[in-house]
């Protein structure tokens, strides 16, 4: 099936890893224009920026802290010079950590809210001139929101946080067309895991796996399927939508 994306332009951030670059490369393979944005350099942007290079199409990777909003104005001015439009949004940038509650300090908490909320809506907001009638902005979720995991309360409050901004926005912004929804994820494969110890990958791939209805993990590429639908002229009714990208986890 063609899903008619070549020439779209697209803004992702937290692109250089994980989900967020399985997310970037798909869109480039699918013909689409990406800018994606990281917040530190390391060799992972370096070896996506040649990715991208073979890939072919016009994309651009830049430094941007996102808690910082005149870094995101920055961001999106140059979003502007490059695409002058965005068809697509994706908030993947993120933190994580995990701390039992009783001992979680306000500036931890402060500091995954304000990556994973504030950054999201300070993009949004910032985008919003860019984007017209079937753009589509799609925030990365958990299932963690519905599950509830111990040691996580501070990232899953955010997680929420996203759901309830998304919803509101596609009921604030549906008549000019421009569609919100969160994709929530269950526990997807990334290099993360495997900086673990071999004995602890293990069990944490079998431990997770045995939680979900397909037996396995997910990998970067199953949730970039779902991202590039939501780009798409097939998803355009779909919004103010939590769509589940876990293998049927509980």
């Amino acid at each position: 099936m063609n899903l008619d994306l070549q020439g779209k332009k697209a803004l992702v951030t937290g692109g250089s890893r994980g989900v967020g670059r399985g997310i970037v490369l798909a869109l480039a393979k699918a013909g689409v224009d990406v800018v994606t944005c990281y917040q530190q350099e390391s060799d992972y942007v370096t070896s996506l920026q040649a990715e991208l290079k073979e890939i072919g199409g016009n994309h651009l990777v830049l430094r941007a802290d996102l808690t910082d909003e005149a870094q995101v104005a920055g961001l999106l001015a140059r979003v502007t010079e490059f695409h002058g439009r965005l068809d697509l949004l994706v908030n993947n940038a993120g933190a994580i950590s995990h701390i039992p509650y009783a001992k979680l300090e306000l500036a931890e908490f402060q500091r995954v809210f304000t990556t994973n909320v504030t950054a999201a809506h300070l993009v949004i907001q910032h985008a919003l001139p860019l984007l017209d009638a079937n753009s589509s902005v799609v925030s990365i979720g958990s299932k963690a929101v519905d599950a509830g995991i111990p040691l996580r309360s501070h990232y899953t409050a955010t997680k929420a946080a996203l759901t309830g901004l998304s919803r509101s926005l596609a009921k604030e912004f549906g008549a000019q067309g421009i569609r919100f929804n969160v994709v929530a994820l269950g526990v997807v494969e990334t290099e993360n895991l495997y900086k673990l110890p071999e004995d602890q990958q293990k069990l944490m791939i079998e431990r997770y796996s045995a939680k979900t209805a397909l037996g396995r993990l997910g990998t970067p590429d199953e949730v970039a399927g779902a991202i590039l639908w939501l780009a798409s002229d097939l998803s355009r009714y779909v919004t103010g939508s939590t769509v589940s990208v876990d293998g049927g986890i509980s």
